[in-house]
């Protein structure tokens, strides 16, 4: 559905998101092949067009967390291999088949209900293996005295019948991190996933078509980590520290219009609990955006917006709907006047320094009564909005 109303909106480049890839493609070289993350609606950049995106520039993969999100990619035409990163109940092995997704294991049990469940339907479900090598959290467990018990369930796992096993991949949990000590575990943890492939394979007798572990710190930081595919998320969407390193273009600018324009003496209180007192005549600007749309209610006072006369600072605490900004020093900045939240001018990585958090959490809270527009070729090329209407 799309919206008309001009009040906060979301925009996604695709000619940046495309720039990106182009990017990063040369940077990993052309024997590697590319997994684009396009879970959690592609971080908020809108999945079924960052898809298309990836599709049509030649992808080899896409990941997701749920069944929901990669049946949202098939219902929209997308047919590239798509793998579910998440848990699956077994009773939805049947359409993971039908409409030929991927579904990671990250466990015996969980290889036995997909094997049975896949039995029952007469088909065959393609799987990738997931191992734990140190980011405690799912995968089969293959550290010091638990490597011999997680080589033999995954060899299990492989010859259930009613599973293809395509692939196996391990999560780096701080490749994106400074310093020895995270390079080092980093470097463990490859270690460890390269060795457990190596005695998978010798007992199985066969090899996995494809081997994948490298996150975005591993795609920027540790070329020794590409293997046969690589997955890079933050990178992809030109966020983070490494982005500008390698030449890549933030794909989402967030932006609202001033609604009103106040004039207020010195000591006035602005906003709930009264943080903020003018000191000075103020001429503050009241902008649409509020925690109902993503701004963090932590940032209150704290962080600046961006004007056509240049930053503008926000006051007061931030509101559901709504927040102030300061327009005192910024005479052309009217009712109307389009303000970044953040993109080109005002990086979100920034503003997520500010609120202590990851460009991620940003994009992603940007919330579903958002619009969001498409550019290409520095034209709207489609709109959507999540609301249901």
């Amino acid at each position: 559905m799309e919206s008309d109303l001009k009040r906060t909106w979301a925009e996604t480049d695709l000619d940046a998101l495309l720039h990106n890839y182009r990017q990063i493609r040369n940077h990993i070289g052309e024997n590697v092949k590319f997994l684009a993350v396009v879970k959690a609606d592609a971080y908020g950049h809108g999945a079924v067009m960052v898809a298309r995106t990836m599709q049509d520039a030649g992808a080899d993969y896409l990941a997701v967390s749920s069944i929901d999100e990669a049946m949202e990619l098939r219902v929209n035409g997308i047919t590239m291999p798509i793998l579910i990163l998440g848990h699956t109940p077994k009773e939805q092995v049947r359409k993971l088949i039908e409409h030929n997704i991927t579904q990671a294991v990250t466990c015996k049990a969980k290889a036995e209900e997909y094997s049975a469940e896949a039995v029952k339907t007469g088909g065959s479900l393609k799987v990738h293996i997931k191992v734990d090598t140190g980011m405690s959290r799912l995968g089969f467990l293959c550290e010091g005295d638990m490597f011999e018990t997680g080589v033999s369930g995954i060899l299990d796992a492989v010859n259930m019948p009613g599973l293809d096993t395509e692939g196996i991949f391990t999560h780096f949990a701080v490749s994106d991190e400074p310093g020895e000590e995270c390079r080092a575990y980093t470097l463990h943890q490859y270690e460890l996933f390269t060795s457990v492939i190596d005695s998978v394979e010798e007992k199985w007798g066969r090899k996995f078509k494809i081997r994948h572990c490298a996150n975005t710190g591993a795609v920027a930081c540790y070329p020794e980590t590409y293997l046969d595919m690589v997955r890079p998320g933050l990178l992809l969407y030109g966020y983070g520290d490494f982005a500008k390193g390698l030449g890549l273009k933030p794909v989402m600018t967030l932006k609202t219009t001033v609604s009103t324009i106040k004039t207020y003496p010195a000591g006035t209180s602005v906003s709930y609990g009264g943080i903020f007192k003018t000191d000075r005549v103020t001429r503050m600007g009241v902008v649409p955006y509020g925690y109902a749309d993503g701004f963090f209610r932590s940032l209150s006072n704290k962080c600046s917006l961006y004007s056509s006369e240049g930053p503008v600072s926000q006051r007061g605490k931030i509101c559901m709907d709504m927040s102030m900004i300061d327009l005192t020093d910024k005479p052309g900045v009217d009712v109307g006047s389009e303000i970044e939240i953040f993109g080109p001018h005002n990086p979100v990585d920034d503003m997520a320094k500010t609120a202590g958090t990851i460009p991620y959490e940003l994009t992603c809270a940007v919330s579903k009564r958002v619009p969001r527009s498409y550019i290409k070729g520095g034209q709207v090329i489609d709109r959507e909005l999540l609301l249901r209407m």
